[in-house]
């Protein structure tokens, strides 16, 4: 999640000024707003996230207190595999977090009959993270979300149009799931070296082997 913060500023002859920030982390937003309220000179203060909500400071508190114990500064790795001949699909996903001051990765996979295509594939890998994500209790953040298929990628951030309707129902099928975890999402489009992981478990998945477990990651 990005704040922004919005102060109407009032001097003591009267002058008044709104000023408005660059869009900045939650604990960013709280130690600024906590420091403008000192100065004295704060006739109103706004905290506004990317959905155009209000947070007042004892709001972001509990918000971050909270987020201690919960996942966060979430980052997906997807991909899908699609076997033309057999018509099943594999997908994979690793969720890299961090929670209580640890890191954590998560991989899962699953084979799956009746998709149409391997850009179908892809789309339904994602979801598949979504899920994921919706089953740790994820909400209310920023993800970030990596993968190779130019595709999905591409329109799920606005670059390309989905013509085919069963990509434009898979697409709109991943902007409700964010909509309804109060998630906002960060497209990075990497060349597949750099998604090996999430490529091998859905390789994996089309082979009959099911992964699925979580891990800390050692510092």
């Amino acid at each position: 999640m990005k704040l922004i913060l919005e102060w109407t500023y009032k001097t003591p002859k009267g002058a008044v000024a709104v000023l408005r920030s660059e869009a900045m982390t939650p604990a960013q937003a709280l130690m600024i707003a906590e420091d403008i309220e000192k100065t004295g000179r704060v006739q109103s203060l706004e905290i506004i996230d990317e959905y155009d909500s209000t947070w007042m400071i004892k709001e972001l508190k509990k918000y971050l207190k909270e987020m201690e114990t919960e996942p966060h500064h979430i980052t997906i790795y997807f991909d899908g595999g699609f076997d033309i001949q057999t018509k099943a699909s594999g997908l994979g996903v690793a969720i890299y977090y961090e929670k209580d001051g640890k890191s954590f990765r998560l991989r899962h996979n699953a084979y799956t009959a009746g998709l149409d295509s391997n850009n179908e594939a892809e789309y339904a890998a994602l979801h598949l993270a979504l899920v994921e994500l919706d089953l740790m209790d994820v909400h209310h953040q920023t993800v970030r979300i990596i993968g190779d298929s130019q595709v999905v990628i591409n329109q799920l951030n606005g670059e390309w149009p989905a013509y085919e309707k069963t990509l434009s129902d898979w697409a709109d099928k991943i902007e409700n799931k964010l909509q309804a975890l109060g998630l906002k999402a960060e497209y990075e489009l990497v060349p597949r070296k750099e998604n090996t992981e999430a490529d091998r478990l859905a390789t994996q998945a089309l082979q009959g082997t099911e992964i699925s477990g979580v891990i800390e990651i050692q510092s």
